[in-house]
């Protein structure tokens, strides 16, 4: 006889007072982290780096000439290199640290009776989990409550295969808590439900979970994308490499040639640190750590730093229909009965709705869970709700929910057994499904089929989702295997409205412009894929349904790839066909997900985008983004940032190339041509301290360029210093280079003393780094556009470096301290007509670089 006894009544779950108890007397629920970087680790680490060497060794050299004053100096500039990388450091890993928590797994709790979704590792023992389809388990739980429960638990057993659940009451072994076997009444942390529904009550979190045990971290964050870390590496080493050859050369040359061994050692060891670029890393670290944080102001979380640089090469962008383009809000918009034609609820007072109807709206509600989750079946019980007041309901208690069947891959339909306060021993079975799943169970044939198809079309056509509700009645002794062993009879179609969010449309004009192809990819019908698409502003021209796409080799698919943009009827495996269609095409892939099979076409992609909001945490585990808003406009934004981050990454790396080129010229003349060293390692060290702030504040925080959405993708293979890019950048050091080296010459030929040569030149030079710092704030904007753009950084940048030149020129100390001698009004005039020079002859010829290819 079928087990009538009701469902467990609901558990108020674990106090708010008590847990958060729990969790300060046994910890969070979190596994081991990662070691972090202590400062003195940090301190290690800057210790090797090639240019403090330089810097205490020039250190060395002054001791050794009994110029105490400036091996302090240079002692300091060390101090201060090591503390501003030590706050930079330290200020990324508090970075990193607040992207682990957002991406941690999160979990629905049971607290004081209401259901509450909170961080994963705020759970505690004694807290009632609510586990569905997609879901992580977070910690170690005993089950409940159990419906058709699969759990993947691979991750603690290595078997791949999922094992079935049930509840606590069905006679399950309680003393055995271990992973992996079917029919045990346990689900472990990081184990992945794979189907089906539960309830289970945590007792074990952290590391006294299973996996705890077993000592498993949380996989750490990316910080830079190995492509650009490899680029900037290789630069610097060939950098260093030449930097050092040529240091030694000239060394060796001034001191056999003139005799003076330290002030060689000095004049080489200033030309090392002028020729070895070490921003780079240190800026390609920066703005990337930047870059996702003003990534994440636009409610997008990137969990691999290598998705920013990809964002600006995407040329396809493959995304979900629902919950993404739509607002995954359902509402009931259209009822159909055979024989009885449409009715439409919206505005419809309760004695407006034929009885009839009534019943259909009623069978919703009874194929539905009690206490939903799903959007479909909330927008049954809220219709049900307010066309059908008077009527039982099953939320009453005097309803019992006997048995149900849920949905299965060969059988696209569930169904909710019922034993109704009035039928007695009659049992009121009620299905909802795809339209073609209820007719297979109901058996239509002929004209009443072909009248059910009709009816779908024509709703499908309207952009509406499509559900089918069938009723059944059942007096027997034992619960047939299936649902097949029921005698359904149709009731009536349904159909559910998602409206378009707000903005979709402009989001999908704004990559149209920028070259993006968008890819709407649906389970829906084709008609109401053709609908939705055609809202949003997609092409539906052409449209490639999941049988279709069956049929199709990869060579096929990857042909009809090049003119298709809508995929209608779409199993989540066959998303992944789909990426690897487009990316043979050598398309650049973005794609949305959200659900548990979409993790292989996530991974799959060059950009996996998650959703925060609905979507499950193995989707977000395998994504390198996750919307936390799940809004299509997001993305777009998202692409919009990615490209402005490496437009201002180029910027920084093409003036840190231009500057090196005066200072390395500078630093070598004398040692050449066998004038008095010029520039000794306080010196260089000082421009160094100029040149890091701009780099990592000024070029970081510049506007995007007015084109960055009108523009191409660039190419996946493009170099981060591409020929073009070299080029201008020499030619920008060279004339920085010829200005500054004419004016030292003609200096010295007219006979300044070596002092005022020394400021004369240490000016020039630091105007005509200004000077570039203008000329490469923007690749398309003209200097009095420039100009006009307000960049805060820029002014407190420009504001210290003035400051400091004047207070080298008016404080005797500091000129005593940098070998300067005093300069006059007409020296200070030349030294800015220089840098205005520079500026206005590198802005005249911009336009002409800007044409050149690849540029």
């Amino acid at each position: 006889m079928p087990d009538s006894s009701s469902s467990p009544p609901p558990v108020p779950g674990l106090a708010e007072a008590e847990a958060q108890a729990r969790l300060k007397n046994e910890g969070y629920n979190e596994l081991p982290r990662p070691e972090r970087r202590t400062p003195l680790r940090i301190i290690l680490e800057v210790l090797r780096e090639p240019m403090l060497g330089l810097l205490l060794g020039g250190g060395v050299v002054y001791l050794l000439l009994g110029d105490t004053t400036d091996a302090l100096i240079l002692l300091a500039f060390a101090s201060l290199s090591i503390l501003i990388t030590i706050i930079q450091e330290a200020r990324t890993e508090r970075v990193l640290e607040a992207l682990r928590d957002l991406t941690s797994p999160r979990a629905l709790v049971i607290r004081d009776g209401q259901r509450k979704r909170i961080a994963g590792r705020e759970v505690a023992r004694g807290d009632l989990v609510v586990l569905a389809e997609g879901d992580r388990v977070p910690a170690d739980a005993a089950l409940i409550e159990c419906q058709d429960l699969q759990a993947d638990e691979s991750l603690l057993t290595g078997e791949s295969v999922p094992v079935r659940k049930i509840s606590g009451g069905q006679g399950a072994p309680t003393g055995r808590r271990r992973p992996g076997g079917d029919d045990l009444p346990f689900v472990f942390s990081g184990s992945l439900i794979v189907g089906g529904s539960g309830v289970g009550e945590v007792f074990a979190t952290g590391e006294r979970s299973e996996i705890g045990k077993i000592g498993r971290s949380l996989g750490s964050l990316e910080t830079e994308p190995p492509r650009l870390r490899a680029q900037t590496r290789r630069l610097v080493r060939v950098f260093a490499l030449a930097g050092g050859a040529i240091s030694a050369l000239a060394v060796l040359l001034y001191g056999f040639l003139r005799g003076g061994w330290l002030d060689a050692l000095l004049g080489g060891i200033a030309l090392g640190m002028s020729m070895l670029p070490e921003e780079f890393p240190v800026v390609l670290a920066v703005f990337m750590a930047m870059g996702a944080w003003r990534i994440s102001r636009a409610r997008v979380l990137t969990r691999r730093a290598a998705a920013i640089e990809a964002l600006g090469s995407a040329t396809v962008l493959c995304t979900d229909k629902t919950g993404t383009l739509t607002e995954n809000r359902m509402s009931i918009s259209e009822l159909w009965l055979p024989g009885a034609g449409v009715f439409r609820p919206g505005g419809a007072s309760a004695a407006g709705m034929p009885g009839h109807f009534r019943e259909l709206v009623e069978h919703g509600v009874l194929a539905s869970a009690v206490d939903p989750f799903d959007p479909m079946e909330k927008a049954f019980h809220e219709l049900g709700r307010r066309e059908s007041p008077g009527a039982a309901y099953p939320g009453d208690r005097h309803w019992k929910l006997v048995h149900a069947y849920g949905i299965r891959p060969e059988l696209l339909a569930m169904s909710n057994v019922w034993q109704a306060p009035d039928e007695g021993r009659e049992f009121v079975v009620a299905a909802k499904g795809a339209p073609e799943a209820i007719a297979s169970l109901c058996h239509l044939e002929g004209a009443d089929l072909a009248e059910l198809t009709r009816a779908v079309d024509a709703m499908a056509t309207a952009g509406l989702r499509t559900l089918a509700l069938a009723r059944a009645s059942f007096r027997g002794r034992e619960w047939p295997a299936s649902q097949g062993g029921f005698t359904f009879g149709l009731v009536g179609l349904v159909g559910l409205a998602d409206p378009l969010r707000r903005g979709v449309s402009e989001a999908v004009g704004e990559c149209r412009t920028a070259g993006i192809k968008v890819i709407m990819i649906t389970g829906d019908y084709p008609a109401t894929a053709r609908a939705i698409a055609r809202q949003a502003g997609i092409d539906a021209d052409q449209v490639l349904t999941g049988v279709e796409l069956e049929q199709l080799d990869e060579a096929g698919l990857a042909g009809r790839a090049r003119t298709t943009t809508v995929f209608a009827r779409i199993l989540p495996e066959q998303k992944l066909r789909i990426v690897n269609a487009f990316k043979a095409q050598d398309e650049i892939v973005a794609m949305t997900g959200d659900g548990v099979n979409d993790a292989p076409s996530l991974r799959a992609a060059h950009i996996g985008i998650a959703m925060g909001g609905r979507g499950t945490d193995v989707a977000r585990e395998a994504s390198s983004i996750v919307l936390l808003d799940d809004d299509f406009g997001s993305i777009v934004k998202s692409v919009r940032l990615g490209r402005r981050i490496y437009d201002n990454l180029r910027k920084a790396m093409g003036f840190i190339l231009a500057v090196h080129v005066p200072i390395a010229g500078l630093a070598l003349m004398p040692l050449v041509f066998g004038t008095p060293i010029l520039f000794g390692p306080m010196h260089i060290a000082f421009l160094e301290m100029v040149i890091d702030p701009v780099c990592t504040l000024v070029f970081e925080a510049e506007e995007e360029e007015r084109d960055v959405m009108r523009r191409p993708p660039r190419s996946p293979g493009e170099p981060l210093f591409s020929g073009s890019l070299i080029g201008w950048s020499l030619l920008q050091g060279a004339l920085v280079l010829a200005t500054v080296a004419t004016i030292y010459v003609v200096a010295f030929r007219r006979g300044m003393p070596e002092q005022e040569v020394r400021a004369l030149t240490f000016f020039s030079l630091v105007l005509g780094i200004v000077a570039l710092i203008f000329v490469n704030r923007s690749f398309s904007a003209s200097l009095l556009t420039a100009l006009r753009k307000l960049n805060p950084s820029l002014v407190w940048v420009v504001v210290a470096v003035f400051s400091m030149l004047g207070l080298t020129l008016l404080w005797p100390a500091a000129s005593r301290l940098f070998r300067f001698g005093p300069l006059h009004p007409d020296d200070l005039v030349l030294t800015l007509g220089a840098g205005v020079m520079v500026l206005v002859v590198l802005n005249l010829l911009k336009p002409l670089w800007r044409s050149r290819p690849g540029a």
